[in-house]
């Protein structure tokens, strides 16, 4: 993600101080929804052999956090990325002359 995000300036790239204050925001919103859902007994901490096996709080692995900056960084990518191309598809439309007017 972040290679593309570095071919097409998209949001790391584009302005790395915005990106990384997006980016801890997102986190921190999505661990306040995780810790309400577990103080709620909604989320529970499955076992896995693909865990690290450090848990940061009750029902909260480490990799939670890590995922969560990563599903915020895609997001991102995706949602810059979507905006820069029907911008320029927009542009390409403005400039191109409509057909059959003279």
């Amino acid at each position: 993600m972040l290679l593309i995000d570095r071919r097409f300036r998209l949001f790391f790239f584009a302005d790395p101080r915005v990106a990384t204050l997006v980016t801890l925001l997102g986190v921190v919103f999505f661990l306040l929804w995780d810790f309400a859902g577990i103080g709620l007994g909604i989320f529970l901490m499955g076992e896995s052999r693909y865990l690290t096996g450090v848990v940061l709080g009750p029902e909260m692995p480490l990799e939670e956090p890590v995922f969560l900056a990563f599903l915020s960084l895609c997001t991102m990518i995706i949602y810059t990325g979507a905006a820069k191309f029907l911008s320029h598809r927009a542009q390409r439309r403005s400039s191109t002359p409509s057909a059959g007017v003279s």
